[in-house]
């Protein structure tokens, strides 16, 4: 596991930018596996940057994201896919079949999990982004007894939708329901980038990279992963020695 703690969040953008950007120069086919949220936006602001500067492009990239929520259309303004088209595809080179979310408004979600994981199966990501939750979660994968492998419907706890309400007018607008990959699932990326901001985080940064590997904590499943790239800002990694 390789972590790096940068000084400033631009730095952080900068280097988690570079990797994306060196990756297509030598494999311009690159699978990559995308996040939401707010940890990822100022990396896609620069490769936004990069891509108008003529550095990247991403006609021949494929893109996966983690997860979805259950019940929202894709112009629904808080939905993953509208956040992605908002945050960076809308404003890139990559076509849009070559872009990928569960579809959280399908009418079987089970059968939508299926025809998921074989997509990821028959094309799994050369680098996998993620965030992580104030729980320990990873994509929308809850701490739990057990965790599903493949990709899955997920009741989402509440501190988990606390945390997201501030993107809603409410707790009650939040779902509280999603489709995510499973950790299975994710654990196929042949690179992991994780990527943590803040000072309320630093606790779980701690436990789920230093303390034991358990399914309360999905993150901490990352340290069996043999290419894990750690990104976090100075106050995210204050708590390790």
């Amino acid at each position: 596991m390789d972590i790096k703690i940068f000084e400033t969040s631009e730095q952080l953008d900068n280097y988690a930018a570079e990797l994306y950007v060196n990756l297509i120069a030598s494999k311009p086919n690159a699978v990559l596996g995308l996040a939401t949220g707010s940890t990822p936006i100022g990396i896609y602001d620069k490769l936004i940057e990069s891509y108008q500067n003529k550095k990247v492009s991403f006609r021949d990239v494929t893109t996966y994201n983690l997860d979805e929520y259950i019940g929202l259309t894709p112009d629904n303004d808080q939905s993953y896919a509208y956040f992605m088209n908002k945050q960076l595809f809308s404003h890139i080179d990559i076509p849009k079949e070559q872009t990928h979310l569960p579809n959280g408004n399908a009418a079987d979600v089970e059968a939508e999990c299926r025809r998921y994981d074989a997509l990821i199966a028959h094309n799994p990501a050369d680098i996998q982004l993620l965030g992580l939750g104030n729980n320990g979660h990873i994509g929308f994968n809850e701490p739990d007894d057990k965790l599903t492998f493949g990709t899955h419907i997920v009741e989402l706890q509440e501190e988990t939708r606390q945390a997201n309400a501030r993107f809603f007018s409410s707790l009650d607008d939040v779902p509280t329901r999603a489709v995510t990959m499973g950790v299975g699932s994710i654990m196929k990326a042949k690179t992991i980038l994780l990527v943590v901001r803040g000072s309320a985080k630093s606790a779980i940064v701690k436990e789920a990279l230093t303390g034991p590997i358990t399914t309360k904590v999905p993150a901490s499943l990352l340290q069996t992963h043999q290419q894990v790239i750690v990104l976090l800002d100075r106050e995210a990694g204050r708590m390790l020695g």
